[in-house]
């Protein structure tokens, strides 16, 4: 893990003597609260590093950016890139690594107000957008390559464990990056004015005074990027636990998780989320105190480390991987949980139909109307997982059912800046903490159903609807790709559709016998024992649906995630990417590996429904 130090990092203008003409101020305004110092801008797991070389603009830092360069014929041999966030590369370190590979030497990554700033609307602290010495901080470390300590890569990071080398791991970029404010990039914008090519349509930022752009060359002014800073290759972190062991199903595990590590105050990422979990722990824990117990063990987890590369969550996955694909039945994570007052639902399709359920019973007083309604009004869709939060090591590498649920908005905020603080949650984000009430309200009624129903009320029948649609989204991107011309191996996505339809048919019988059970008294204690043994049966199984869809040789070159429908693409454009592995050859061209990982992950979908129902 790395820190920055006050005097370790510089962005400046040099002349022909390297000479500094201009310094980059890179710190905000101190805003928020007063105890302590804001954190520094920096960037996350960043190379360390003292480089020089010309500017040169890179639009959003996309591989295709990067390539709109290389056929203009621009040469970015030892120059410094100057990339905005978001657009089409979302993943800094994406954007950071692209320019590693097209020679750069260095990469600034700043926030463009035409995508989070006065462009769009009122900045913070009176509005909801990035002001002009905002700083997006972040990491940049290569999470859809590694996740977890990038040294520990598929292991367990414990003390004497062994390591790879920090030149030897794929999760780390080797370029120096760092983040700087559209105040700064201001500066270095106008000095390419006149300088090589006119930017292509759609490179234009809302940088003032920026009405022509240049992209620059090798003629550019020579920028000094300065990034040394403090670096630990086995730095302590602590994940807090709290547990309420069940009674009839204690070996099975509801599990709700937050990161309290951030960059900055962090009160929507993750403090939202930290608020919430407190919240349930007091709320379940007073009901212990009456003397209830729940039928399933319920446990709370505080991760540290998570915007290193989800450390915590993915490190305690790791050293307990075979007991959680035992005994896991869900995850419910908690990270900003309240940015807006839209409700989204994302997850395994498996809390489809109980999340819906959950919503009708909670009401939004600024419309009055139930979420139900509000949901119905939006035409809003229950979404699968991306790969940005600390659901990924249980989804994507154990097979746990997980559910990420927020209330968002359809614009940015000012996202892990200072401005993200408790004044602007109060003023701007959630005045009065309505949505902060109503998120915990749903999780309770949410958790208490996980926990104490009978019958597990997985929705088998939304995932294999869900599978379908996503098995017909695979073939008809794949077909845009014009896959199967002449000189390739053809390419059969066919055989999916049919295990797909085997998921169908298996969910048709699974879903009567879950009928037949909730037919009779919802007590166990008043059925006939063997109707208990059913039931135990039956959640056995919709249990083990999800960890029978792990492949245990996991996503070819990233062997840590093993689920074959969900997990990070490599190098990802859209979130979310389902059938990452199939994705992942498809983009490299490797047609013969293709084909082989279609019908395994066919073989292994068609398997998950035997055991569904056998």
């Amino acid at each position: 893990m790395n820190y920055p130090t006050k005097g370790g990092r510089a962005v400046e203008i040099l002349d022909a003597e390297d000479e500094v003409i201009w310094a980059a101020q890179l710190e905000e305004n101190a805003v928020g609260e007063k105890a302590g110092r804001q954190t520094y801008v920096f960037h996350g797991h960043s190379k360390s590093g003292d480089v020089k070389g010309p500017l040169i603009y890179v639009n959003y830092g996309s591989r295709e950016d990067f390539k709109v360069l290389y056929d203009s014929g621009i040469d970015t041999k030892g120059a410094v890139a100057l990339v905005r966030y978001y657009g089409t590369q979302g993943d800094p370190a994406l954007k950071v690594k692209a320019a590693q590979e097209a020679g750069f030497v260095g990469c600034i990554v700043y926030n463009d107000p035409a995508d989070n700033g006065f462009v769009r609307g009122p900045t913070a602290p009176d509005g909801r957008f990035m002001p002009v010495d905002g700083v997006q901080r972040g990491a940049v470390g290569l999470g859809s390559w590694v996740a977890g300590d990038v040294l520990t890569p598929g292991w367990g990071s414990k003390k004497d464990a062994p390591r790879l080398s920090k030149d030897d791991t794929p999760g780390l970029v080797n370029i120096p990056s760092i983040p700087i404010s559209w105040r700064d990039a201001e500066v270095l914008l106008h000095q390419l004015q006149g300088i090589g090519q006119r930017v292509p349509d759609g490179w234009t930022g809302g940088v003032p005074g920026g009405a022509d752009w240049f992209i620059g060359n090798q003629s550019s002014p020579t920028i000094r990027l300065k990034n040394e800073q403090i670096e630990e290759e086995k730095q302590p972190i602590w994940n807090v636990y709290g547990r309420i062991i069940g009674t009839e199903e204690r070996d099975k595990r509801i599990v709700i998780g937050n990161h309290r590590d951030s960059w900055t105050f962090g009160a929507a990422d993750p403090h939202s989320g930290t608020a919430i979990l407190m919240e349930l722990a007091r709320i379940f824990g007073g009901l212990l105190a009456t003397g209830w117990r729940p039928r399933r063990t319920l446990e709370f987890m505080s991760w540290d480390g998570e915007e290193y590369n989800l450390i915590g969550s993915t490190e305690y996955v790791e050293q307990n991987a075979d007991i959680l694909r035992d005994q896991g039945l869900a995850y419910i994570n908690l990270d900003t949980v309240v940015s807006g007052d839209i409700l989204h639902g994302t997850g395994s399709p498996m809390f489809q139909k109980l999340f819906l359920e959950v919503i009708k019973n909670v009401t939004d007083p600024n419309h009055n109307a139930t979420l139900r309604e509000l949901w119905d009004r939006r035409v809003s869709k229950f979404e699968g997982l991306d790969s940005g939060s600390d659901y990924v090591p249980f989804q994507d590498m154990v097979g746990i059912s997980s559910l990420d649920i927020f209330f968002g908005s359809k614009e940015r905020y000012p996202y892990h800046s200072s401005y993200d603080n408790f004044e602007w949650m109060d003023r701007v984000g959630d005045p009065g903490f309505i949505y902060h009430t109503l998120i915990g309200q749903v999780l309770s009624l949410l958790v208490l159903e996980l926990v104490d129903r009978p019958i597990v009320p997985f929705d088998i029948a939304a995932y294999a609807t869900a599978l379908s649609g996503w098995v017909c989204d695979l073939i008809n991107w794949s077909e845009d790709k014009e896959l199967n011309q002449d000189g390739n191996t053809p390419l059969d996505l066919n055989i999916l559709h049919d295990a797909a339809d085997e998921v169908a048919l298996a969910a048709k019988e699974f879903v009567k016998w879950e009928t037949r059970l909730s037919n009779i008294t919802a007590s166990e204690d008043h059925g006939p024992r063997g109707m208990h043994k059913q039931k135990v049966q039956y959640n056995e199984r919709i249990a083990k649906f999800e960890s029978d869809l792990l492949d245990s040789q996991g996503i070819p070159n990233r062997t840590q995630f093993k689920h074959v429908i969900f997990g990070p693409q490599l190098w990802p454009r859209e979130n979310p990417v389902y059938f990452p592995s199939i994705v992942d050859t498809i983009l490299a061209g490797e047609w013969d590996l293709a084909n082989k990982t279609v019908e395994r992950v066919a073989a292994i979908i068609k398997q998950a429904a035997r055991n569904l129902i056998s």
